[in-house]
């Protein structure tokens, strides 16, 4: 039997077959460091472990309503209202299964298939996906040279269909943060043509002081008119396995993304909506611990790379680098064959640029212990023969 061309046009994730091989090389008894995964190393805070527990052991774990339970609907209200400065109601909440099932959802109930959608390279790996998977078409544009977002290029991508952009502040793979201008001219580019804005805000919290966080919703009432943001507490948590997320936006809109899970998921699971509302107010010590952490290792990272002599955008935020490794592929042909090489050879695990736009480049995760990211330089620097 065969499938549908839906699912046959969908892409195998490289950060995942990286993920296999790294994995089958450690099973053989290499020691790999893994810097290809997008994952906090902490624990989840004790108070979303302490109310994920009490959840359970209350025998209270039922259905909830498909949009999410009235307290954490209220709760996300209030956080997004504090974290963004500006109101927003429960109506104006829809509490998803993760980040990428309020991506989806966004993209089936704000889209229409064949609507052209907007997505600033360089991108998280699985946005084109998405896109294809709920029938858009993604119009990948041009970024500049330290990963920030080309808005001249993103106006002259504009056509007929487009009927919205997807942005991504903190980036992942770069770590960019948008500035307020940038973000002023993408509502003036959005009002000119009539376009939604999906803005993923999952790495909000992980900034480091360069440049503050701003979301579109911020510059006044035009732009939280056609903006939905898309959250969860996988990164600023530490919560990935929880698989608990929200989009919030204008009521219409989270209406509608509301309609099209109770059909498609039906409702969060009910533990992990216990445990993220546990970690909203007040904000759990333990996330300005990770901050500060991941602030050291990005340093040590940084100046490690500038040794090496790799040219690294500066990453404001996230817990990524994505240094050019252009003039230092050595044999290889490109990033991917340079990646696949590093993993053999050195037991060494980063994702080729091709997977997020920038076929340049190499994405580095500094998700993880100084002592693992000094062994990654080490190796990084004997395999392009800077030792």
């Amino acid at each position: 039997m065969r499938l549908s061309a839906r699912a046959e046009g969908v892409a195998l994730s490289i950060t995942l077959a990286l993920d296999a091989r790294a994995k089958e090389l450690a099973a053989s008894g290499r020691d790999v460091v893994n810097m290809a995964v997008g994952e906090p190393d902490a624990p989840a805070p004790a108070v979303a472990r302490a109310a994920a527990v009490a959840r359970v052991e209350s025998c209270d774990v039922r259905y909830t309503p498909a949009a999410g339970t009235p307290s954490l609907r209220r709760a996300l209200a209030a956080h997004v209202t504090e974290t963004r400065g500006r109101h927003h109601g429960p109506e104006q909440i829809v509490v998803c299964h993760s980040g990428k099932h309020a991506l989806s959802g966004a993209c089936t109930a704000l889209f229409d298939p064949g609507d052209e959608l907007l997505i600033p390279q360089p991108s998280w790996v699985s946005y084109v996906e998405i896109a294809r998977v709920t029938g858009l078409v993604p119009v990948p544009t041009a970024g500049r040279p330290d990963c920030g977002p080309d808005l001249e290029a993103l106006a002259a991508a504009c056509t007929p269909r487009t009927r919205g952009v997807l942005i991504n502040s903190p980036c992942n793979p770069s770590g960019y943060v948008w500035s307020r201008g940038e973000l002023a001219t993408l509502v003036e580019l959005a009002e000119r043509h009539d376009l939604w804005i999906v803005s993923d805000e999952i790495y909000r919290r992980l900034v480091y002081g360069e440049r503050p966080f701003v979301s579109p919703v911020e510059l006044g009432d035009a732009a939280a008119a056609r903006t939905v943001i898309v959250d969860g507490a996988s990164k600023t948590y530490a919560m990935t396995g929880y698989r608990i997320g929200f989009a919030a936006g204008p009521a219409a809109a989270i209406a509608g993304i509301a309609r099209v899970h109770s059909q498609m998921t039906g409702s969060p699971n009910t533990v992990s909506q216990a445990a993220y509302e546990a970690v909203l107010a007040p904000e759990p010590p333990e996330v300005a611990h990770m901050v500060e952490t991941y602030a050291r290792r990005r340093t040590l990272l940084l100046d490690g790379l500038e040794a090496l002599g790799l040219r690294t955008p500066v990453p404001h935020g996230a817990f990524y680098a994505f240094p050019d490794v252009s003039e230092h592929l050595g044999g290889a042909a490109d990033s991917g064959e340079f990646c696949a090489r590093l993993l053999e050879e050195q037991g060494l695990v980063l994702v080729p640029g091709a997977a997020f736009g920038a076929p340049a480049h190499v994405r580095l995760s500094y998700a993880l212990d100084d002592e693992r990211i000094r062994v990654a330089l080490e190796r990084l620097a004997t395999f392009i023969g800077r030792a």
